[in-house]
């Protein structure tokens, strides 16, 4: 029901929110200077989106994804709980490399499927992937969009935004990972045999596929603009799907829905905070780099993530967060905080309809209840960990 809502309504509140931002800006209600400061902060954003979504729908075409699956069932020498392990961190590795969408979108249907023939239930593996596409996003700035936006308030480039978050992120995957682990010991026993191995259509693809992806993680962190770096990986794949499987490559490679839906969501957000939004919620987000004062920030994030979704939320309050570590805080309230409600992220919505796909059904009742607690312990925690390593 929620995934058939989710292609009826998506398409329909991209168009709204394209038609609001083009009368936004048509009518001055966002002036025009701030409209051109608008479109050079996000342009390098929004492309490296389409970049990186590109080389992951063309490396999952090419079978990248359901070969590590299939091998990562070799390496766990059939116990689950080897298993259990390298899944998690395939999600974190997607996740904090190639971005969370990526993992809620393609590799969520491949742990899903390698549970299911290997007869086990693949409820744990499919709340793996989107608790971890969530949690594991606040490691490195191409993890998230909302990283992206923030990336420029920290100094020194990767290395600055890591040396500040590199604690409050692990916090998020080590007590996500573990509550899991917690909730679904007894599924999480015993032995399975290995599935048959894929047979794979092209195999100089495949390789070639898995090399660019591979080179491409390391040059995401080197220091070099994320965008041109996915675009040169886009580049590299779609040559290779010419010459090797031209009926691969359409239009719907580029996230279309999520591209309108940011790009509405950025002209007004910056409309409203043109006309005073910040003043308004300046008494709600508080101030000061004191643990409590971070708590309250997180706490703040995390709430708008899980009422409006946690792009809107993070837009709301990024000109009050001010300095790196508040605006830290803000990213643990809106990275990991948006496990309870089905809309509080695009990644869960997204990871909903595949599940909806492979037959799969989530109870929301327990799904939210879960979330519910692994935010209240998670985000204080990670909070505890940004103060203790980032003192005032």
């Amino acid at each position: 029901m929620l995934a058939f809502a989710a292609r009826r309504i998506g398409p329909l509140l991209t168009a709204l929110l394209l038609i609001a931002a083009v009368i936004v800006i048509a009518t001055g209600v966002l002036p025009w200077p701030d409209t051109v400061e608008l479109a050079r902060r996000v342009t390098p954003v929004l492309a490296f989106v389409v970049a990186i979504t590109v080389v992951a729908e063309l490396a999952s075409e090419a079978g990248v994804f359901t070969a590590l699956a299939e091998r990562m069932a070799g390496w766990g020498r059939g116990r689950i709980a080897m298993l259990w392990l390298l899944v998690l961190a395939l999600a974190v590795v997607s996740t904090a490399f190639l971005s969370l969408d990526t993992t809620a979108v393609l590799v969520t249907p491949v742990v899903v499927v390698l549970a299911l023939h290997i007869g086990i239930s693949p409820i744990p593996f499919a709340l793996a992937a989107v608790w971890l596409a969530n949690t594991a996003s606040l490691f490195l700035p191409v993890s998230n969009l909302t990283n992206l936006l923030a990336a420029g308030s920290f100094d020194g480039g990767v290395a600055g935004f890591l040396a500040v978050v590199w604690a409050p992120a692990v916090v998020g995957v080590v007590v996500s990972a573990g509550i899991l682990s917690l909730v679904f010991r007894r599924s999480l026993r015993g032995r399975f045999e290995l599935p048959e191995r894929t047979p794979v259509d092209d195999r100089p693809l495949l390789v070639f596929s898995a090399v660019v992806v591979l080179l491409l993680l390391p040059m995401l962190v080197s220091g070099l603009e994320v965008a041109f770096v996915a675009g040169g990986a886009a580049v590299l794949l779609l040559a290779a799907f010419v010459i090797r499987r031209p009926r691969a490559i359409g239009p719907s490679l580029v996230p279309w829905q999520a591209l309108g839906i940011a790009i509405g969501l950025f002209v007004l957000v910056e409309a409203a905070h043109a006309h005073g939004l910040e003043d308004l919620l300046a008494t709600v987000s508080g101030s000061g780099d004191d643990p409590l004062s971070l708590l309250h920030l997180a706490a703040v994030g995390a709430l708008g993530a899980n009422t409006i979704n946690n792009l809107p939320a993070y837009l709301v309050l990024e000109p009050l967060a001010g300095d790196p570590v508040r605006l830290a805080a803000l990213l643990i309230g809106v990275n990991l905080g948006p496990l309870v409600t089905p809309w509080a992220s695009l990644a869960t919505l997204l990871w909903h309809q595949r599940l909806t796909t492979l037959g799969v059904r989530i109870s929301w009742p327990r799904f939210m209840l879960l979330g519910l607690v692994a935010v209240a312990v998670i985000v204080p925690l990670a909070v505890v960990a940004l103060a203790l390593t980032n003192p005032a």
